[in-house]
């Protein structure tokens, strides 16, 4: 019998701003080429980084975008080639920067909450966004 695998760590955010319009706020997707998927900011952590620190790394990394961290959000668990993977995430309020399309992400949406669901490629990613709202106070425009 084997030993079970340790999890791979992995941290990101659920990056949010207010909307340009003022009545709401937007969520920051991003779409990943190697994976033909939408989701949220995040990446494996480095070793022996903290998980905040690689949070935000990971979101300026994939998006350009520098944030203000908010409360931790449910940690998402999933397997990847039949090994056990473990991402924190936390509520991050975009403060600037700007987005160049790279290797590991080549689109970025900034998208209303009830929309962005609808483009989330992974159910655990919308049970996200719902977490965002309500740390947030805020409607789910139809969620």
């Amino acid at each position: 019998m084997t030993a079970p695998q340790e999890p791979v760590r992995a941290a990101g955010c659920v990056l949010w701003r207010r909307s340009p319009s003022g009545d709401g706020i937007e969520l920051a997707l991003i779409r990943r080429p190697k994976w033909a998927d939408w989701s949220h900011p995040k990446g494996k952590l480095k070793p022996g980084e903290d998980a905040l620190q690689g949070a935000i790394r990971e979101t300026l990394e994939e998006t350009g975008m520098t944030c203000k961290l908010g409360p931790e959000l449910p940690t998402v668990r999933y397997l990847v080639d039949n090994r056990p993977k473990e991402v924190r995430y936390w509520a991050a309020e975009a403060t600037g920067g700007s987005f160049e399309p790279n290797r590991e992400v080549d689109y970025l949406l900034w998208l209303p909450p009830a929309t962005a669901c609808s483009y989330l490629t992974q159910e655990q990613d919308k049970e996200l966004v719902a977490a965002l709202l309500s740390t947030l106070h805020v409607t789910g425009e139809g969620l």
